[in-house]
């Protein structure tokens, strides 16, 4: 089972865009730069370190970096079961598991990125790694400061990272040193992030979280907050918000995606951060980390004759990028872990990569649910051979078949490639 995770700021590295540039998944900067109206690809490209290590910068520029090896990934077939993300990689992770739209997502990540460098202006601190200490005796250190420190992330067995204002920090390292930590690393940030030096950030983010409208995640994505599965929409803005101020659970995550049975995680996006993480707090599942073409190789061979595909009980909304799952979407009569698909249904597939926006007009009569609305996936509508099921970015999409809807496969806002599923049809009459 595989689990993707998503990495957060200070990953990012000077030029890391590079490499992706002739790749087709590089078409994803071009439609984040249009969705906030800002030349991503300079950033990512030839931004140097001193620009991207600014907060709004960072941020941005990692999470349009993670969705293209996320998009690279899709196309040579693998999706996940599970997703995760470490703080800002939480907005990459919830965008891979369908619960909100891309352009959503950047808007989001440019928001919060703006808003967490405003709040550090106004309430300068800093954070630092804190390296061969358990997490009760770094809270301890925090406390016994005497100031406004506070355990940040608790990302895997011996390494906690605290967070406060300059001073207080300074005098937690000096006990935690006392307390038996190795190393105290002081970490480049402008800020004293998940910590209550970022509550003036929230109000400006809850506002943006406001615009956005979550759906269901299409796999388990597990919250920073609290390391937990949260399959309702409605749950996600509350803890994005909270996510500012409430220390990241990263080691408590890994512990949930384990318990969920993953056995291989993959970490989607620039650095290789997460992949050391979980090799410390799950030593016994693979890890490896995809941040260039050349990573993409490795990961098949990583998980050649491993099952890609998503939840059990329904097939991955982002199964028809390719491979095994891709094949069991083309041959009809097989099983997608509990779902069947006959010779009497089919699958309409996108014609090529960009956003989806389903046909409107296809809704459950009377019930007025449209296609990526809470409930969508009750809605029953009636197509012929023809009719027009949606657009992906200009292109119209046309149903060769007639039959009554199933279920949505891909849902409005979001990116699909080419081939990919996006409704399931029960066919009327042999169309075969």
């Amino acid at each position: 089972m595989l689990a993707f995770t998503f990495p957060g700021q200070g990953s990012q590295r000077s030029g890391m865009g590079r490499p992706w540039v002739d790749h087709p998944s590089w078409e994803v900067v071009a439609e984040a730069s249009a969705a906030i109206g800002r030349d991503v690809a300079a950033l990512l490209v030839d931004a140097p370190m001193e620009e991207l290590t600014r907060t709004a910068n960072a941020q941005l520029a990692t999470f349009v970096q993670s969705l293209v090896v996320l998009d690279a990934v899709e196309r040579v077939g693998l999706s996940p079961a599970a997703c995760a993300g470490h703080s800002l990689g939480e907005y990459s992770a919830l965008v891979a598991a369908g619960a909100m739209p891309f352009g959503d997502g950047a808007a989001l990540v440019v928001a919060r990125g703006d808003a967490m460098a405003r709040a550090g202006d106004d309430a300068p601190g800093t954070m630092a790694a804190l390296i061969g200490i358990g997490d009760d005796d770094a809270e301890a250190a925090c406390h016994r400061a005497e100031g406004e420190a506070w355990v940040a992330n608790y990302n895997a067995p011996g390494q906690v990272v605290i967070a406060g204002t300059t001073d207080a920090v300074a005098a937690a390292s000096e006990i935690a040193r006392e307390l038996g930590a190795r190393k105290v690393l002081p970490l480049p940030v402008s800020g004293a992030f998940h910590t209550p030096l970022m509550a003036a950030a929230r109000p400006a983010l809850r506002k943006a979280l406001g615009d956005v409208v979550f759906s269901a995640p299409e796999v388990p994505v597990v919250a920073n907050v609290d390391a937990r599965v949260h399959s309702d929409p409605s749950e996600w803005p509350g803890l994005l918000s909270a996510q500012l101020c409430g220390p990241v659970r990263w080691r408590q995550t890994i512990e949930t995606l384990s318990g969920l049975g993953t056995t291989t995680f993959v970490e989607i996006g620039p650095g290789g951060v997460l992949t050391g993480l979980v090799r410390r707090s799950a030593p016994e599942a693979q890890a490896l980390s995809v941040a260039k073409p050349d990573d993409l190789d490795s990961l098949l061979d990583a998980v050649a004759g491993g099952h890609a595909g998503g939840p059990p009980g329904g097939p991955s909304p982002r199964a028809g990028a390719g491979g095994a799952v891709r094949d069991v979407w083309h041959h009809d009569a097989h099983a997608i872990q509990g779902d069947h698909l006959y010779m009497s249904e089919r699958v309409v597939v996108s014609p090529c990569s960009g956003i989806f926006a389903p046909e409107q007009s296809l809704a459950a009569p009377g019930t007025g649910l449209l296609p990526g609305t809470p409930g969508h996936e009750t809605a029953s509508s009636h197509v012929r051979t023809g009719d027009l099921v949606g657009r992906v970015g200009v292109t119209e999409v046309r149903t060769p078949f007639e039959g009554a809807v199933i279920r949505w496969l891909s849902v409005a806002g979001e990116r699909v490639q080419e081939g990919q599923p996006l409704v399931w049809l029960r066919v009327s009459g042999d169309r075969t």
